[in-house]
């Protein structure tokens, strides 16, 4: 049989690493495969420069500065984007898809945005679409979820899906660094960029997220519902209390089924959480990544690894490939749909407004030291009817304590139990509210998982 030849959009870190793979372990995917695969070109903005990589790397491929030239090459079989960005991504996808030929992308932006338009285009015209690389880097975890947790009823996913901003968190921790000091060395090393926002402010989580939701409960991909809170406005001294109280402070992507009084329903969330210092998760550290499924059937498991980087990443991507040359020419009725359901089968869930989310607190207020503050504060929370399950009350800065012109104020630290957002909003307006409370309540969320 003919090889399968194989197109790239962009031979950077990702396409270098596919590039690669696919050279190196040849013999092995062909064995797999039953044909031999081979990448031939790949299209870049700087050709010396790709060029000179691809030397670098041992990988004999044709560059050229022309994208449209690699999708409408009726030569390749399967189109790998690895460029980045919405546009002209996009516009290649459809235009490759058009063409009858295979695309697989390892852009998390691409598929959360477009990914419902992107895979009406592949049923159309009959080919499939892979996505595995985008998610997790070279964790499997479209796969497991898609595929490998088939029998199950999936109830929740929770994940580090973030190497930033897990770096970020892990060194406060671990080292009582302050967010900003560590923010510089992600930077320094490569792992943050220079502008930081879709890492730090929670973007690239909510890409990622929103794949995995729409994969493990059969549904629309819906990034613009999802709730979505980064990590800038962590402080040293709330790591600290976590840690105080038996928790880890991480960054997760969170997605469960509801049943509500309407009917099913999702939370799709990403912000800090505190969760148990025992929980697997809380032991992420560094760069990695990890996501935690739930099934009915199978219960909890766990996907930990490399969440980036030129072969981990390509590794997925390789993955996609393999198993897109098994199925040349098979029924696509008979194929793997992209979100796991069939596309006649999906269900428009309805995404649940953060006042409905329910899960535990964690609060710190800064109080005037003085008789009734405490009974002033947890008079409102009962009010409420929220059940406090921790209280710290820290001692007063020395420095603050020592200043006779202003009141002495001090940290009281809360944890309570499950309550929902919209009843925790309301308890600490009137917190707030009170005289002897002259800034506003910190608030982080808490999962047991």
């Amino acid at each position: 049989m003919n090889s399968v030849k194989v197109g790239l959009l962009g031979f950077g870190t990702v396409g270098q690493g596919i590039a690669t793979i696919l050279t190196r372990n040849a013999d092995e995917i062909t064995r797999r495969t039953g044909r031999r695969v081979d990448v031939t070109t790949a299209a870049v903005r700087n050709v010396a420069k790709a060029e000179a990589a691809a030397s670098a790397a041992g990988v004999d491929i044709t560059i050229t500065d022309d994208a449209m030239s690699v999708v409408n090459n009726p030569d390749v079989d399967i189109v790998c984007e690895v460029m980045g960005g919405e546009q002209p991504a996009l516009d290649l996808c459809l235009t490759a898809l058009a063409h009858g030929k295979h695309v697989i992308t390892a852009n998390k932006a691409l598929v959360a945005m477009h990914g419902n338009t992107l895979f009406a285009a592949a049923q159309k015209y009959k080919v499939m679409f892979g996505f595995e690389p985008a998610v997790a880097g070279g964790i499997p975890v479209i796969k497991a979820v898609r595929e490998g947790l088939a029998a199950n009823r999936i109830e929740s996913l929770a994940g580090i899906i973030n190497g930033t901003g897990n770096f970020i968190l892990t060194a406060m921790t671990d080292q009582g660094r302050d967010f900003d000091d560590v923010l510089d060395e992600a930077q320094a090393l490569g792992y943050a960029e220079a502008d930081p926002s879709f890492d730090v402010d929670g973007i690239d989580a909510a890409h990622k997220l929103t794949i995995l939701a729409s994969i493990a409960f059969g549904m629309p991909l819906k990034f613009d519902e999802l709730m979505i809170e980064g990590i800038r406005d962590i402080k040293q001294e709330d790591v600290v209390h976590a840690n105080e109280l038996g928790y880890a402070v991480k960054h997760l992507g969170i997605a469960r089924r509801r049943d509500t009084d309407t009917g099913p329903a999702v939370e799709l969330r990403v912000h800090p959480t505190l969760i148990p210092q025992r929980q697997l998760l809380a032991n992420v550290h560094g760069v990695m990544n990890a996501v935690l499924v739930e099934g009915d059937a199978v219960g909890q498991t766990l996907y930990y690894g490399p969440g980036a980087g030129s072969e981990p990443t390509g590794s997925a991507a390789v993955a996609d490939i393999t198993d897109m040359v098994r199925a040349m020419g098979s029924d696509p009725s008979h194929q793997v749909p992209p979100l796991a359901f069939q596309a006649d089968a999906l269900q428009d869930l309805p995404v649940l407004k953060p006042d409905d989310i329910e899960c535990g607190y964690y609060l710190r207020i800064t109080a005037e030291d003085k008789p009734g503050v405490m009974a002033d504060i947890a008079g409102i929370f009962g009010r409420h009817n929220i059940s406090l399950e921790a209280i710290l009350q820290k001692e007063p800065d020395a420095i603050n304590a020592a200043d006779e012109t202003t009141a002495t104020l001090l940290p009281i630290v809360l944890l309570s139990h499950k309550v929902r957002e919209g009843e925790m909003r309301a308890a600490i307006a009137e917190v707030e509210a009170l005289p002897c409370v002259p800034s506003p309540v910190t608030l982080l969320r808490v999962e047991t998982l």
